[in-house]
């Protein structure tokens, strides 16, 4: 019977990963937007738990894994929570538990230099509010609304 679980576990997975982000661009430096992004999840009352510096990551590992291409001048990802929010779809579905913390990534390719990228994944049913929450911060931090 755990053998069976697992399986159905296993193929769930990657429907998940196919769902395309949200995702907006924009022309400014990496910096400024990194910390427009940081400065919006703060004023939203929220604590950011830990910021992922996957771009720096990938760079320093690059000849590791192999590879002559440069990814990103910068990326970054920053992860938090909210409690409401969090409580609110976990109450709805208590496997939502599964997508927190909360991630919006920021990044700058390497050969687009001066165009930079926010974004978060994208929720539905259950999750809705998080899009919510997730979009609202990110057009706070682009000033889009």
């Amino acid at each position: 019977m755990l053998r069976f679980a697992a399986a159905i576990c296993l193929l769930a997975i990657p429907a998940a990963a196919d769902e395309a982000p949200v995702t907006y661009v924009v022309e400014d430096s990496f910096d400024n937007v990194a910390f427009a992004v940081e400065s919006a999840i703060v004023g939203a009352g929220l604590v950011i738990d830990h910021v992922s510096h996957t771009g720096e990551m990938l760079e320093r590992t690059r000849a590791d894994v192999g590879s002559d291409k440069v990814l990103f001048t910068q990326a970054d990802i920053f992860s938090f929570c909210s409690a409401s929010v969090s409580r609110q779809v976990m109450e709805a579905d208590i496997t939502n538990v599964q997508h927190c913390p909360y991630g919006i990534f920021v990044y700058e390719m390497a050969d687009q230099p001066g165009t930079i990228t926010v974004g978060h994944r994208a929720y539905t049913g259950s999750m809705a509010p998080v899009q919510d929450l997730l979009s609202g911060i990110v057009k706070e931090a682009l000033m889009l609304e």
